[in-house]
């Protein structure tokens, strides 16, 4: 059970997938549910010694196993987390990628990080929540009187409006970042990055983004508004509300 605890967070973690205390217990430690804690920390001490022998990237699990928050920072730096108190689901995270950091990741994930941090500053610095409407095929409407009229985005939404100036299109497949609308909606949804929230009683129907319970683990307010400060080339301060907020949830 050990060793299976050990692949099955593994694998979990490798797509960012939230993994269920009830999977744990079904898949796994099934008929030995009386030695969880046992498991579950024996798992932990086999993870650190793997990472120990030059494996790249370890994760170690902790004591904590109250609500089974379990912290694995010496050798991967990650951290099984619930975010879900009620269905009892928990992700693994760890402190990147940082608005300012590397990543852990390489290739096209890291330039999906990229491009999530990109989102997640947007919407912080737009008050936390970004409305967008439904996907549509209506007719292109020029927003911007200095963006051509075939760069304006054929998609409603603030999200989609800034994304498209930045020349990437949630209705064409990007050479990296492949079908972007579903990156955003599904991806980074399901791997608890941004949520979305129905806005009741609109038509045609709308809804907001806003953080996710994983971003809000792995960077952080004050570490966006640094990163977007860096981009802008001002001093944080320059923000006052944002400013403001990220210091008081420092």
């Amino acid at each position: 059970q050990v060793s299976e605890l050990v692949q099955f967070l593994l694998v979990k973690d490798q797509k960012k997938i939230p993994i269920k205390r009830a999977d744990m217990l079904k898949n796994i430690i099934r008929e030995y549910r009386d030695a969880y804690s046992e498991i579950v920390n024996r798992a932990g001490r086999t993870l650190q010694q793997v990472g120990e022998h030059g494996r790249e990237g370890g994760r170690v699990l902790g004591e904590t196993l109250h609500g089974l928050t379990l912290v694995l920072p010496q050798v991967f730096g990650l951290q099984l987390v619930e975010i879900d108190t009620k269905r009892h689901i928990y992700i693994l995270i760890n402190n990147l990628p940082r608005a300012e950091g590397e990543y852990l990741c390489r290739g096209k994930e890291k330039e999906k990080m990229g491009l999530l941090l990109v989102i997640l500053s947007f919407i912080f610095m737009k008050g936390n929540s970004v409305k967008d409407s439904e996907f549509s095929h209506k007719p292109p409407v020029p927003h911007f009187p200095l963006v051509p009229c075939s760069l304006t985005p054929p998609f409603p939404g603030a999200l989609w409006e800034f994304l498209h100036l930045l020349r990437v299109y949630p209705g064409k497949q990007h050479a990296v970042f492949g079908d972007v609308r579903k990156l955003v909606t599904e991806e980074f949804v399901r791997q608890k990055y941004l949520e979305t929230t129905p806005i009741p009683l609109t038509d045609p129907p709308e809804f907001k983004f806003q953080w996710g319970p994983r971003a809000e683990k792995e960077t952080s307010k004050k570490d966006v508004l640094n990163f977007v400060a860096k981009i802008q080339g001002k001093d944080p301060t320059f923000w006052a509300s944002q400013y403001s907020e990220a210091e008081a949830t420092t």
